[in-house]
């Protein structure tokens, strides 16, 4: 495509000069935003048109956006619920409590931050030497006075533990929990 200016639309005063009262009062005296541009002739010489698609070929009419169902609609797949989104500031703290076959191990930590408030396990070096074995019920009850006590100092005396999937709270870890509960600590 080509066009060509004409020559009147392009200014012939120099750039330091300024129009002088006849040449101002000469110009249309509107204060609209159109009339502050100067008039430009522009002339087009070519125009082409862009090849007509060929009939051998299949096309594909693509749909754009559609409206979703009612159905979609009310799912809103990605929103969390009340519960999820308030639940942190609900209850903060956290219990997390890791049995393995060797040793065990308990932190509480604050949902927000993630920061890990106080921490116990039985792979410590003061507790490792003590204990005749790691994973026993001594050592569960051992865990939870330690989780207790080291959440006091920290100022929190109320926690929560949600158990996974399918985990029942018995056997070490219901050992763990009541020994916090009877340490002086509220389950919330």
């Amino acid at each position: 495509m080509a066009s060509i200016i004409s020559s009147s639309a392009l200014p012939t005063r120099s750039l330091n000069s300024f129009p002088t009262h006849s040449e101002r009062s000469s110009k249309l005296n509107s204060l609209s935003w159109a009339s502050s541009f100067p008039c430009i002739n522009i002339s087009i010489n070519s125009f082409t048109l862009p090849p007509a698609p060929s009939m051998h070929k299949v096309s594909f009419v693509q749909a754009a956006w559609t409206r979703r169902s009612r159905g979609e609609l009310a799912k809103q797949p990605n929103r969390k619920s009340w519960k999820q989104r308030t639940d942190m500031y609900m209850r903060p703290f956290l219990l997390n409590v890791f049995f393995s076959k060797k040793f065990i191990h308990a932190k509480v930590m604050h949902r927000g931050t993630s920061k890990v408030i106080s921490v116990a396990t039985t792979n410590a070096k003061d507790l490792r030497n003590d204990l005749a074995s790691l994973t026993d019920h001594n050592a569960c009850r051992i865990i939870g006075k330690l989780i207790a006590e080291r959440s006091k100092e920290a100022d929190v005396y109320a926690m929560s533990y949600e158990p996974r999937k399918g985990e029942r709270i018995e056997g070490k870890l219901g050992i763990v929990l009541d020994t916090i509960k009877e340490n002086g600590i509220i389950f919330v």
